[in-house]
Formats: C-alpha cells, structure tokens, sequence
C-alpha cells in the first residue's frame, strides 16, 4: 500500500480541484459559471484552485468575449489528463487493498 500512497498526487487533495479535473476529463472543455456550479465553489475560492492547476501545466485557460462580457473556458492537458488517472488509480488500489 506504501508504493499507492506515494502514487497519489498532493495537487488533488482538494475535494474542489478533483470536481474540477473530474469535470474536465469528461468534457472537451467548460466555463467559468458552469464549473462553478458544478464544483460549488465561490468565485474566489475557484479561481484559486484554477490558478494551481494552471500553474502545474494541469489545464489549459481560454479568456474570449461573448459580446461584452468576458467568457472564460478551461480544459483538461495531456499531461493534466495522465497524472489524474495515475492519481485515481491509486486511489482504487488503495480501496481494493483494504478489504
């Protein structure tokens, strides 16, 4: 079980980052607003655990208008993509090892 804890990823520690990745990787992308709903999360506390998934190369930021108000799309990368899996998976083997 050692080895699945080292595997598991700090990043996602967060309840508010997993609903972000997990929004993401069944999603080609997603806004801002409707992140924020799924998540239920404040704007503030959001665009916080954005910010760090961006920063680790975890999503991708799109900023575009539609009309004159600001529309903020965010999507999952490959990299963002392969260390959530390995993240989960480890917490599978995690669970199946407790019984």
């Amino acid at each position: 079980m050692r080895k699945e804890l080292d595997q598991l990823n700090k990043i996602f520690d967060s309840r508010i980052r997993i609903g972000i990745m997990s929004a993401l990787i069944v999603n080609e992308a997603i806004n801002f607003n409707d992140l924020k709903a799924l998540v239920d999360a404040t704007d503030g506390n959001l665009a916080s655990h954005l910010k760090t998934l961006e920063e680790h190369k975890f999503i991708i930021v799109e900023k575009g208008f539609i009309g004159r108000k600001t529309n903020t799309i965010y999507s999952i990368t490959v990299a963002g993509e392969q260390a959530f899996r390995a993240h989960i998976d480890a917490l599978e083997k995690i669970i199946k090892n407790l019984h």
